[in-house]
């Protein structure tokens, strides 16, 4: 029973199957990807960059990986990996994406808690070549992928599950490329979630989002579960790696940033959603 990387690849650029031919990937219209010499392929087209260099820097990346490594959000990734394990559950063979996969640590982490027991084909896709990067030069079982979640480069329904974990669902590629009966398992913030760092970088706290709970459309709910619990960071070394990893090191002002870069030790809660929606 292995891990191995998946296969059903699709062209960005005319969705046609994708066929490996020596360093390359190309469709039967003549498009051809060069695969990169640590492995992974670049499969997101210029003209759907938004940026020059979309999604997370190489600083970004470095930093969730320096606390991710560290173990402080390993309780999430067992929470994730039992859903995982139920949604393979009878079948003889598996397929995942971790769709905004980062540096790859769940991927990872999914992929020793599945290998020995199962046969799974893994996928890890993420819009910035930084974080595939760096992901590819850490784990060879899973196909890494430069991509963007708004035109998923796999082939309809072919995937058993899709991760999306802090991320952003595009829930309609979601469900293209899922089997039917294939399911999503999602990660979101929870309400409470690093409160005690948003109360020191913001002025005032903004409500909840009020969609949370709303299940997409061609899904339904099979399970929903919270995973909360109390982390201390005990350097600012820590603290700064857990702001740079979120979006509020972008989103709040000089003053907030300039308290956060004074703490030496925060008690934080971490409150994740695992939501869990099956294609209908």
């Amino acid at each position: 029973m292995t891990v191995s990387p998946f296969e059903a690849l699709a062209c960005p650029l005319d969705g046609q199957p994708l066929l490996r031919a020596d360093r390359s990937w190309r469709c039967e219209s003549g498009h051809s990807f060069d695969i990169a010499r640590h492995g992974y392929v670049h499969l997101l087209p210029v003209q759907k960059k938004r940026s020059l260099d979309p999604g997370d820097s190489k600083e970004m990346v470095a930093a969730r990986q320096r606390f991710l490594n560290a173990g402080y959000y390993e309780r999430i990734s067992d929470a994730v990996n039992v859903g995982a394990a139920d949604v393979v559950q009878g079948h003889a063979t598996a397929s995942f994406l971790d769709a905004g996969c980062g540096e790859g640590y769940y991927a990872r982490r999914l992929a020793n808690t599945l290998e020995g027991s199962q046969d799974v084909a893994g996928l890890g896709l993420d819009i910035s070549k930084w974080a595939v990067l760096a992901a590819a030069k850490q784990d060879k079982r899973f196909r890494w992928v430069v991509g963007s979640n708004a035109n998923l480069p796999v082939l309809s329904n072919e995937l058993d599950g899709v991760l999306c974990l802090f991320g952003f669902p595009v829930y309609g590629e979601f469900r293209r490329v899922l089997k039917p009966g294939g399911q999503i398992l999602q990660i979101d913030a929870g309400p409470e979630h690093l409160k005690e760092l948003r109360e020191i970088i913001y002025p005032e706290l903004k409500s909840d989002r009020p969609d949370r709970e709303a299940v997409p459309e061609g899904f339904h709910l099979v399970g929903s579960e919270n995973v909360k619990y109390s982390l201390t960071l005990g350097s600012q070394d820590v603290i700064s790696d857990l702001l740079a990893m979120t979006p509020h090191l972008y989103r709040a002002g000089a003053e907030g940033l300039e308290k956060a870069a004074a703490l030496t030790t925060l008690t934080v809660t971490v409150d994740a959603v695992l939501r869990r929606f099956q294609k209908t």
